[in-house]
């Protein structure tokens, strides 16, 4: 086995993305955007950055107070036990969990400031279910046990069988407690990878999110989908699952502008974090990552689609024992734009593509997608 150590770093101002190799000379289809002024990691002259930059500097905590006052500050708040709605951990049926965990975000939700707890030392097995806002308050969710995936195809085979635990239009939450989210994904994984699957935990069109030390594990397809939401930080995230285990993505984001992943050992058996079209001003900072595909940009383009991406920066992560490194992916017969990327102070070890750049992306066993074109 061929070990090496890298340690690198560069900066791509602006990749043209036609998606069909780079030997055609039909670049895009909109103008190219040139380089301005970056100041640290972002455009400095991109107003969002701005604010998120202040965001993160301050490190103010979404819910209220500072970002370490978050257990102090918890006796101001309403403490919704979900045992209290009727949840049972370690013997409860997933129906009745599910049902009791519904009520008690219904009750949290509508009421003003509140802590919706889940105990330690429990395992709650909980069917699909959707957390909605808007809510009156900001509002905490205080993972401290257990909750897994039931194991029963058929839960998920209704019109939101692609979802397993969906945080929807909420503003101002806080997901933390040092507990496990498990996916429960080896009756999944024995399928097809991209069929009859489930995502584990998705944030959807909420903002100003906060998701802190939390175990996930074993999901379904993709670990976290952070989708449409606006002010993300996330820290102290740890995901696990086999490193053959298909298309269990660690962070999934995609069209969220302004997140921030930190401090977060990733491994998975795909990549480790992966940025999709419409999504701008993403920091990834301090992550371990590994087993796993690397740290990817893409896929963009796929079905002759447009996909933009801007202002992302990796920064001081350590790789390892992956397929590939850093890498920006996309489809034959797409167009678009990524800018504004970095990758810089990257240490990698046994990593078999440390940076790789595939316009002619294809998922297919023996590369056997079909030539497109513009």
């Amino acid at each position: 086995m061929n070990r090496y150590l890298l340690l690198f770093s560069f900066f791509v101002s602006s990749i043209v993305v036609p998606f069909v190799g780079c030997y055609n000379a039909k670049l895009q289809k909109g103008p190219l955007v040139e380089s301005t002024n970056v100041e640290d990691d972002y455009n400095i002259n991109d107003r969002s950055w701005w604010r998120f930059k202040g965001l993160v500097m301050q490190s103010k905590d979404v819910v209220g107070g500072d970002r370490t006052s978050s257990s102090s500050s918890s006796h101001l708040r309403k403490v919704i036990n979900v045992n209290d709605y009727g949840a049972c951990g370690d013997g409860g049926d997933a129906s009745s969990n599910t049902q009791a965990f519904e009520k008690a975000w219904q009750t949290a939700c509508s009421s003003g400031k509140t802590i919706l707890l889940v105990p330690k030392g429990n395992i709650y097995q909980l069917k699909p279910i959707r957390f909605s806002g808007p809510c009156k308050s900001d509002i905490q969710v205080q993972i401290e046990g257990t909750i897994e995936a039931t194991d029963e195809a058929s839960d998920y085979y209704s019109n939101d069988s692609k979802y397993w635990l969906v945080f929807d239009n909420v503003k101002k939450l806080l997901v933390h407690g040092g507990g496990t989210i498990d996916g429960n994904g080896k009756i999944w994984w024995q399928k097809s990878c991209k069929r009859d699957k489930t995502l584990a935990l998705t944030f959807s069109n909420c903002s100003n999110l906060r998701v802190e030390n939390l175990y996930i594990s074993n999901a379904q397809q993709m670990h976290v989908r952070i989708q449409g939401c606006k002010n993300v930080i996330a820290s102290g995230i740890n995901v696990t699952a086999p490193g053959d285990s298909p298309n269990t993505d660690g962070i999934h984001v995609t069209n969220s502008h302004n997140v921030q992943i930190s401090d977060s050992v990733i491994g998975t058996g795909d990549d480790c974090i992966s940025i999709v079209s419409g999504s701008k001003n993403i920091l990834a900072t301090n992550i371990t990552c590994g087993p796993g595909h690397g740290i990817s940009i893409g896929s963009l383009g796929k079905g002759n689609s447009e996909a933009y991406v801007s202002g992302v920066t990796v920064k001081r992560a350590q790789i390892s024992g992956t397929t590939n490194g850093v890498r920006i992916k996309t489809w034959q017969g797409g167009s678009g734009l990524a800018s504004y990327i970095q990758f810089k102070h990257i240490v990698m070890e046994n990593v078999t593509n440390p940076i790789l750049i595939d316009q002619n992306y294809c998922d297919k066993p023996n590369k056997s997608c079909p030539k497109q074109v513009i």
